[in-house]
């Protein structure tokens, strides 16, 4: 099984900005009416998850400036309650360290993964699914088994069955008007992402090649999951100084539905096409953990971890511990370390007051760019690597139909349903990731409304595609999105627009870390894997990409540092 975008964004920030950038000619002056053509009047939905306006609040200076009284003292302050603050705050606490507390600007803990309900159904709110843990993924495993999901038989991981992703699991479409596919197989939805009927001979016999390369490069070149767990060395940095489109123009690939996996494969975990994230991020999709399956050797499926709301299963799971300690609606404003404390400022968003804290430790769990805002010290290793850094925008789409829609010839619905298409819609240029069936993994019988999770990754092929994108979802009317998505579906599902009861939509500004050539490679995030005096770094921007094995793994980490500090010890499960 090809991964997917639903193990995505492993570390949540406190705070998200947006930059404001021209918008891409022609995508924001989709009017109302003419985006959401199909759609019923009476629909229903809106914004939901992310506070946009607490973030921009801080990031333009106008949060209010009184004290909210007496300052708060912890001995660990963690900011951020994404994945890696959330295992940051586990670990602490397993060994025992219960004083700190954890700030985050939102209502709800989980960052990028976390779930939702709609009319009292569970869903994704992003991230979906989790693989099961590879041999580098120590400290997922340890956790996962602590909870109950996995256990160790014979040396080898065994999941729950109940937490498994029921069949079948994945199914391709290719529209009428894909001319590079035989006339037989359009129209139809075909078992598996992998395009594989109807190849000219030159197309099996590039991706008999690639999947040669993949094999590979995990084999001489050390690929792991979480990618810390290897040395980096000059072989990976190579990889990290092309695009993957670049290294494979140099290799000759050339088949379209080749590519066209590819780029899906790169939108899908790291938010942007292939002619964007480095060879490197290409490589390491499939190196890592998964392989390359060649057409007619079979397509082994990933064992898959999934519930209805996503991995906001998870996330609940971590954040329900906390109690007291959580402290919702939050924005750190500052961040000022001193030889014996750390002093934060943070605007109570419910209060209207700056709440001070201080902290014997700070672990900063927040993306990068975020943390340098914050800082009054200014950090060499931030300064440098952050001018290089991007982030992509994503639209997460949760649909209510009052009843099923009208299903094309082929493979039956799946959990996770992808149209094989290049092209975008509504001035949308860059192709959907398609949806998920939300209720798929529902133990109950699943009967009445259908509930849809559409994926939209809106990074681009280059920095000014994803600049303009971020801005039109930042300035578009919820309805104008709502509309985009809806005309996305209709090319699968001519009928789904008029059966849509209600849309609620999430957007991400800087969802997620795109691996863009010189950044995994980049001397500083090393550097910042490394205790700063009383700081700690715990975020998935510091593997130069964000899925829940990083993320986890650097909170874990982040914690390990701060009990050395203290002179305690990681209690072991």
């Amino acid at each position: 099984m090809s991964p997917t975008r639903r193990e995505w964004l492993g570390g949540a920030s406190a705070v998200a900005a947006s930059m404001v950038v021209p918008a891409l000619s022609g995508l924001s002056a989709c009017s109302g009416s003419r985006a959401n053509k199909g759609l019923r009047t009476d629909l229903q939905g809106g914004w939901v998850g992310a506070h946009v306006d607490r973030a921009h609040a801080w990031r333009d200076g106008h949060t209010p400036k009184a004290l909210c009284g007496e300052t708060r003292r912890v001995h660990t302050l963690i900011i951020g309650a994404g994945v890696a603050g959330l295992s940051a705050a586990h670990t602490l606490m397993r060994a025992e360290l219960d004083d700190l507390a954890v700030l985050d600007l939102d209502d709800q803990a989980g960052g990028n993964a976390r779930g939702h309900l709609v009319q009292n159904l569970p869903c994704p709110l992003g991230a979906h699914y989790l693989p099961m843990p590879g041999a580098d993924a120590i400290e997922v495993a340890q956790w996962l088994e602590e909870i109950g999901l996995i256990r160790l038989e014979h040396g080898r991981w065994v999941a729950d069955e109940r937490h498994l992703c029921h069949s079948p699991q994945e199914r391709l479409f290719v529209p009428d008007a894909r001319q590079d596919q035989p006339a037989f197989w359009r129209g139809q939805w075909h078992d598996g992402l992998l395009p594989q009927h109807g190849l000219a001979a030159d197309d099996l016999a590039q991706y008999r090649r690639f999947a040669l390369e993949v094999s590979t490069a995990a084999r001489e070149l050390g690929f792991a999951m979480p990618s810390t767990k290897r040395p980096w060395h000059a072989g990976l940095d190579a990889l990290d100084q092309l695009t993957f489109a670049q290294w494979l123009d140099q290799r000759g690939y050339s088949s379209r539905p080749l590519r066209w996996l590819l780029d899906y494969a790169c939108r899908d975990d790291y938010g942007a096409g292939l002619g964007r994230v480095s060879a490197w991020a290409g490589l390491h999709y499939f190196a890592s953990r998964h392989g390359f399956d060649v057409p007619g050797q079979g397509e082994a499926h990933d064992a898959v971890l999934t519930w209805p709301q996503g991995n906001g299963w998870l996330t609940q799971h971590l954040a329900q511990e906390l109690g007291t300690r959580w402290h919702a609606g939050q924005v750190a404003l500052s961040v000022d370390a001193g030889r014996d404390e750390v002093r934060v400022q943070a605007w109570h968003s419910q209060q209207q007051c700056v709440q001070t804290w201080v902290a014997r430790q700070v672990v900063l769990a927040v993306p990068l760019f975020v943390a340098q805002r914050l800082l009054k010290q200014a950090l060499p290793a931030l300064q440098s690597v952050v001018p290089r850094m991007a982030y992509a925008p994503w639209l997460v789409s949760n649909i209510l139909l009052d009843k099923p829609f009208f299903d094309r010839p082929g493979a039956p619905l799946a959990w996770d349903n992808v149209p094989y298409t290049a092209d975008g819609v509504n001035g949308v240029p860059v192709p959907s990731l398609g949806y998920v069936d939300a209720r798929h993994q529902s133990l109950a019988p699943v009967t009445g409304p259908m509930l849809l999770t559409h994926y939209w990754a809106l990074g681009g092929q280059d920095a000014a595609q994803g600049q303009a994108l971020r801005q039109a979802l930042l300035k578009d009317d919820w309805s104008v999105w709502a509309g985009r998505v809806a005309a996305d579906l209709a090319r699968v599902h001519p009928d789904l627009p008029g059966l849509v009861r209600q849309m609620d939509l999430m957007r991400y500004g800087h969802a997620m870390s795109i691996p863009v050539p010189g950044v995994r490679g980049h001397a500083a995030l090393a550097a910042l894997r490394e205790p700063q005096g009383r700081l700690q770094f715990a975020h998935s921007d510091l593997s130069g990409y964000s899925v829940f094995e990083e993320a986890f793994t650097h909170g874990v980490r982040a914690a390990d540092q701060v009990l050395r500090a203290s002179g305690k010890a990681r209690s072991k499960v």
